[in-house]
């Protein structure tokens, strides 16, 4: 994939004015996405990973979209964020998804104290630098850690075997969690590149199959003492990246809804014939044909417009967060700001999770009443029209959509927060 020279290259760090840094980095979105959507029906046909989409993106330093202006970056809103996850997955799901984990990274990195940890993360990401890696194991009780990291002289080993490595195949640092000699468990950061980290492309899932989302094996990696994680986890940044993570994976599917829309306005305009018990001479005078583009449309816009929503209200979520982290502790006013921060969590996780309810039946709606606007030549793998439901159908499938409508009910019906609370799934 070539670069497009309207993409203006370069970190944000090598940005001179900071007033219009944010507008330059979202200046070079519409040329990136361009070049990424070339061939992306052809890459998803013949599994072929998009490792140049991934340069184009650090190029572009749009992994550092979320990283405040106080900080040195453009200092993105979560709008900004997640408009442009929507925008690139319109072009190739797969490389929008597989910058979920980077951007989880980056919000909680934002939302951490200042630390000398802290700033060498920003720096990293300033430079163009993306984050990945795997937590999950296969064939583990949930919650428990296979992966041991051993003390072997004055640094440590690293063996096991991780899944759901989503990213890890394009990412620079990658994380792992492991359990140490103690028994205690820790994670690690790693130069991707480190001897002995195997990224396995095995993801074996019908949809979304070029997110390198399958294994690492990590084979007697060398950990240094100061590549173990150090960073504690604040449990309500925990909540809100919990719900960012979410939204990011209902932006993935939106993109996909604009690229079905798009498909059947192009398919009927340009290969699609009419019914034989048409009344119209061509498919796209057809009225049948026209109300499903036209329901197809009108998803985009109830889509696009529900993303849009939750994205604002996460963005909300974010301000509150630094505004209690500036709050003097134990004083009135702090405990007004930590009430404050714990309901605007929860109007989060509702807001999340009605979404992605909503989002998920129009989404798959959509993808199947594409094939109305044609024929039995509309299902050719030349078009490769499947490949949008099987991307959502994925997508959707990392959690459970009749639980989240549970909890709302049950939030409605008597104010139960219990699973709003937790910063897992919502």
């Amino acid at each position: 994939m070539a670069l497009n020279h309207s993409i203006e290259s370069g970190s944000v760090r090598q940005e001179t004015s900071s007033v219009d840094v944010l507008a330059r980095v979202l200046a070079r979105i519409p040329a990136l996405v361009e070049e990424v959507a070339k061939e992306a029906s052809k890459r998803d046909l013949e599994r072929e990973l998009p490792f140049a989409a991934f340069a184009l993106i650090r190029e572009a330093g749009l992994g550092a979209m979320r990283i405040p202006r106080e900080l040195g970056g453009p200092g993105g809103a979560v709008q900004d964020y997640i408009e442009f996850i929507t925008t690139l997955a319109s072009a190739d799901p797969n490389v929008a998804h597989a910058l979920r984990s980077h951007f989880n990274f980056s919000e909680a990195v934002i939302h951490s104290p200042d630390s000398a940890e802290k700033r060498d993360y920003i720096a990293k990401i300033l430079d163009g630098k993306l984050f990945a890696g795997a937590h999950t194991e296969v064939g583990a009780p949930l919650g428990t850690i296979l992966t041991r990291l051993n003390r072997v002289g004055d640094n440590y080993r690293l063996n096991g075997k991780k899944w759901y490595a989503t990213g890890s195949a394009y990412a620079d640092f990658l994380s792992f969690s492991a359990t140490d000699d103690s028994g205690k468990m820790i994670s690690v950061l790693l130069p991707a590149d480190r001897p002995g980290i195997n990224v396995l492309d095995d993801w074996d899932g019908m949809g979304q199959r070029l997110t390198a989302s399958g294994g690492v094996l990590l084979d007697n990696v060398e950990v240094f003492p100061n590549e173990i994680k150090t960073r504690s986890h604040n449990a309500d940044v925990g909540r809100h990246c919990s719900s960012l993570r979410q939204l990011h994976l209902a932006a993935c599917a939106a993109g996909v809804v604009r690229n079905i829309r798009q498909d059947a306005v192009e398919y009927v305009r340009k290969q699609a014939r009419a019914a034989m018990h048409s009344p119209a001479d061509i498919a796209r005078d057809d009225q049948f044909v026209q109300q499903v583009v036209g329901e197809i449309a009108a998803n985009t816009y109830a889509v696009d417009a529900l993303i849009a929503n939750t994205a604002r209200v996460l963005n909300e979520s974010s301000l509150v967060l630094f505004a209690v982290a500036n709050t003097t502790a134990a004083t009135q006013t702090a405990v007004a700001a930590e009430s404050t921060l714990d309901q605007q969590l929860i109007n989060g996780s509702i807001s999340n999770a009605q979404m992605q309810v909503v989002v998920a039946k129009l989404a798959l709606r959509s993808a199947e009443v594409l094939f109305e606007v044609g024929g039995g030549s509309a299902t050719s793998r030349t078009y490769n029209f499947d490949r949008h439901w099987r991307n959502i159908r994925t997508v959707l499938n990392h959690n459970p959509l009749l639980h989240k409508a549970r909890v709302v009910g049950d939030y409605c019906l008597n104010g139960t927060t219990t699973h709003l609370r937790e910063g897992l799934v919502f």
